[in-house]
Formats: C-alpha cells, structure tokens, sequence
C-alpha cells in the first residue's frame, strides 16, 4: 500500500513538472506574438506623443530626467548581476549550493527535507559535539536521518576529557554543566547502540578537544555549521557543500578532513557492546581498552 501510494505520489509530480514546463513554453510565445501585434500600435502613439511635446521644453526636459533615472536603474542592475554572477560562479566552483540562516524556520523545513532526501540507502558521516540536539532530540535534525540511512560514522566529543570539562566549565551556564553534557552523550550513545540492534551498521569514536565544527556528509552532500565560542551552534548559518569533478571544492576539504580525523590513532573507537574506549594503531590492530 505504501509503495502504491509513492508510486502514484511520484507520477504526480512528475506529471505537475511537466505540465509546468509546457506551459512556461505557451507563456514565452504568447507574450511574443503579442508584443509583434503590438509593435506598430505602439510606434504610432510613440509618433503622436512626441508631435505634441517636441516643442514643449519643460516636457523634454521631464523625460530626458525619467530617462536618465531609467538608464541609471538599468545601468546599475546590469552591474549588480554582473557582479553577482562572477560571485555565484566562484561559489560554484567552491562547491557552495546553498546558505541556510537557522533563525528562518522555512530554511530549517527545507534542511531537514534535503537531508531526508539523500539519506536512503547511505552511510552518514558525522562530526558533532554531544550529538542530542542531532540524534535523540525529536526535532534534531538528523533524528530521522538515522532510521532511514544504511549505517552510520560518527564523532562526538568524549565528555570525561579534561579540555572539554574545563571549557563547559568556563561558559559558566547554570544549565549548561558538565553532568547535563555528560548526560547527552549517554543518551546519544543508547541511541547508537539501539539503531546497531536494528541492524545498522554504527561506529562512533569520541575525540578529546573541543568541537570546532558540526559536519554532516551524505553521499556528494556536505552540510556544515560553526561552534562558535559566545553563540548556541543551533543559531548559526548552514552551509551546503557539494562534491564537483575537480576535486578543488570545499567539499573536497572537508571529506579529507573527516578522513583525517575518523583514522586517527589518537581517537578511540567506542565499543558499542562492552560501553570500551578502543585504541589502534595505524593499521587497525588493537593496542588498549579503557572503560568509558
């Protein structure tokens, strides 16, 4: 029933797509027959208008002022799309697709849209700081990404880790507290260890310094935040990054990035089944285990 209904959802719009584009097609051709059908009316009350105020100095004077305000505004536009197209094609070639401010909440729908749309059938890599606004939050915005995606890499900060409790420390919030903190992080991990249970293919290590970014890669999609020092993560802007053929896009940076950190000897692998810190060496073989 439920693939019926997706199936009849998705002729549909395809459907709309097309009946949109044909008419976009009839649009273009009646407004240019009828600009044709237009034209020699129009030159002729042009004639008659200007018959009557050529001689007239003050209305001369009139439209050479409306002109030269027209010719500024075009001016000006041409400019301004020039301009913006040089800078769309640098985003472009950076691998920029979009910019989301988080104070909009019809940015946030579509976010969370896009991602649902490119999570089936794929492994997810995150890098994150607790991962409960992310994950266990009902209205985080990967907690439906997990039930649909393959499996899943993740990284969160290890909350017991002295650079991280001194910094939750400075902030000094009443409510933010290194036990709140710690708390998250447990319960991020009993979300893990329920989606490995389904079926899922999870890993998660837990690395020691603070979070600098909050990083997201689905297939040729990169959705990246900022954890700024003074603001809430959730309060920044989102950027989307998608992977180009060159290799030079930002995309590209911050896959490697990923990489880098996720092989690190330096981060230890959360063992799921035993609630172990992992630690290997540069070809995976197993060198401690710590109790987390």
């Amino acid at each position: 029933m439920f693939h019926a209904l997706r199936s009849i959802t998705q002729t549909t719009q395809t459907f709309l797509h097309q009946a949109a584009g044909s008419f976009y097609h009839f649009v273009i051709i009646a407004l240019s027959a009828g600009i044709a059908l237009l034209l020699p009316l129009g030159a002729k009350q042009f004639l008659t208008f200007w018959s009557r105020v050529e001689q007239d100095r003050i209305s001369i004077i009139v439209i050479e002022m409306v002109l030269a305000v027209v010719l500024i505004g075009c001016f000006s536009y041409i400019r301004r799309s020039w301009r913006d197209r040089v800078l769309a094609k640098a985003a472009a070639g950076a691998g920029l697709v979009s910019f989301f401010p988080r104070q909009e909440p019809r940015a946030h729908r579509h976010i969370a849209r896009l991602k649902k749309e490119n999570t089936k059938g794929r492994t997810i890599m995150v890098i994150g700081s607790s991962g409960y606004s992310s994950f266990v939050d009902q209205v985080g915005d990967l907690s439906s990404v997990l039930d649909t995606c393959l499996g899943a890499q993740i990284l969160l900060v290890n909350p017991y880790s002295p650079g991280v409790t001194a910094r939750i420390e400075a902030i000094g919030h009443p409510k933010y507290t290194v036990n709140a903190f710690r708390e998250e992080v447990r319960q991020s991990i009993a979300l893990l260890k329920r989606l490995r249970a389904m079926g899922k293919t999870v890993k998660l290590k837990l690395y020691a310094d603070p979070p600098l970014v909050k990083m997201l890669i689905l297939g040729d999609y990169l959705w990246l935040q900022h954890y700024h020092a003074d603001f809430d993560v959730r309060t920044m802007p989102e950027y989307v990054l998608r992977h180009n053929r060159q290799h030079y896009g930002l995309y590209s940076l911050y896959a490697h990035y990923f990489a880098q950190r996720w092989q690190s000897t330096e981060i230890p692998q959360y063992d799921l089944d035993n609630d172990e810190l992992v630690y290997r060496d540069t070809v995976g073989g197993e060198m401690r285990r710590e109790q987390f």
